[in-house]
């Protein structure tokens, strides 16, 4: 009678079970930890898998070894100080979390990668978020850690160092699948450096006053999106890299190019700002097969020079406003930029619309054929403002089949697009 009655019951049971979702374990106990030369270690080195462990505000004496899954995380307060030796905290383990901590004061060797937080390939699926880490040499180094998660850290590099001697603030290789979101970056060499990894996501990061903002190096199959570059030497450089969504980014003040493209093939670029750039908004060197569109490029001194081949690129919806020179191209092909009949607005183009369809009636030709010889013999400059210069742009005026290839549109905008950016 009694088994009768208990099978019902651990039915009934089982069910709850189910419905909540199966059995919940305990939440892991927490362990404080005081400061105090070695306490963090030992805590480390004693702790079960799964642990966490919780830092009193104060500094700890690194370096560092995390080699088990668990998560370290700290109270406002908590330093980690590597006192200029090695890499400040390495992980060597899967699943770990680090978590509002001070890091700080590695060593200086390139060579050796020393950084505040290094992960390397055991880290698989680590999360390093809400940290502060500073005056390293590298900031957070993903050495081969697949799918990991770097969010929301402050990573200011050691300004006592030119920027050539610095390592980058958040350096990845062979990272497959991990995701960088919501860091600031400032005064490192790079921002966010990759290489050799694929199927990765940098979003919502700022970055300032760096060489590079986002530098990428045979990285495919990646997004970049929603990030701030200003005042960096380069906004982003992304290289070698095919199959990349570059969208709704921002370059504002950034020194030689907002978006530089170099053998960077089938990607999709579009909804990005770049303004004031005191070079080039846009470089493409042999970038290929790529969709450029509904981007705003303004007030740079030359909005896009492409050059070295870039073929098969579809070029349509972008604003060139205020450009000094609004496209540079050196070449003897007519290139057409506009697709389905839809060019690119241009602001210094004196267009007309007769019949309201946002469209200008005429097409547009950025460049002319003295265009062509400045760009080739630099000291023909010297004759722009003469009598034989005028004529010669009089006649291309009147005689379009006089031009020597280059860009056309012949759709152009009546207005410029609105961009994710801006």
């Amino acid at each position: 009678m009694r088994l009768r009655l208990a099978v019902p019951v651990l039915c009934a049971a089982a069910l709850l079970l189910a419905a909540q979702g199966g059995p919940r374990a305990a939440p892991a106990a927490v362990t404080e930890v005081a400061p105090g030369p070695g306490t963090l270690q030992a805590a480390l080195d004693a702790a079960a898998p799964g642990a966490v462990l919780r830092l009193a505000a104060g500094v700890y004496p690194g370096p560092v070894t995390i080699d088990r899954p668990l998560t370290l995380e700290g109270v406002p307060g908590a330093i980690l100080d590597g006192g200029g030796r090695g890499r400040v905290l390495s992980i060597a383990a899967p699943d770990v979390t680090v978590r509002g901590l001070t890091v700080r004061n590695s060593g200086l060797s390139l060579a050796e990668t020393d950084a505040g937080i290094f992960l390397d390939k055991a880290a698989s699926g680590a999360l390093v978020e809400g940290n502060r880490v500073e005056n390293n040499l590298f900031g957070i180094y993903l050495h081969g850690a697949r799918n990991a998660l770097v969010q929301g850290n402050d990573v200011i590099g050691n300004r006592d160092l030119r920027m050539s001697e610095r390592g980058n603030g958040i350096h990845l290789w062979a990272a497959k699948g991990s995701v960088v979101d919501g860091n600031r970056v400032r005064y490192g060499r790079d921002g966010i450096f990759v290489t050799t990894s694929r199927k990765n996501a940098f979003r919502n990061n700022e970055f300032r006053d760096l060489r590079f903002a986002i530098h990428y190096m045979y990285t495919h199959d990646s997004e970049v999106s929603g990030n701030d570059s200003r005042n960096n030497h380069v906004g982003y450089a992304l290289m070698y890299s095919d199959r990349l969504r570059v969208f709704g980014n921002r370059s504002e003040g950034d020194r030689d190019h907002g978006f530089l493209f170099n053998f960077a093939n089938k990607s999709r670029i579009e909804g990005n700002l770049v303004r004031a750039g005191r070079t080039k908004c846009v470089f493409l060197y042999n970038a290929n097969r790529n969709r450029i569109g509904g981007n705003l490029f303004e007030g740079c001194a030359i909005g896009i020079h492409f050059t070295a081949g870039s073929e098969g690129n579809l070029i349509a919806g972008n604003g060139f406003v205020g450009n000094a020179t609004q496209v540079k191209y050196v070449g003897t092909r007519h290139v057409e930029w506009s697709v389905d009949g839809v060019g690119n607005y241009w602001s210094d183009n004196p267009a007309f619309d007769l019949d309201g369809d946002g469209i200008a009636d005429a097409p547009y030709r950025p460049n002319d054929l003295v265009d062509q010889v400045v760009w080739r013999h630099p000291l023909a400059k010297l004759l722009l403002t003469s009598p034989s210069v005028r004529i010669l742009r009089w006649a291309h005026d009147r005689f379009p089949s006089l031009y020597p290839g280059g860009v056309v549109d012949s759709a152009p905008l009546m207005r410029p697009p609105r961009p994710e950016a801006g």
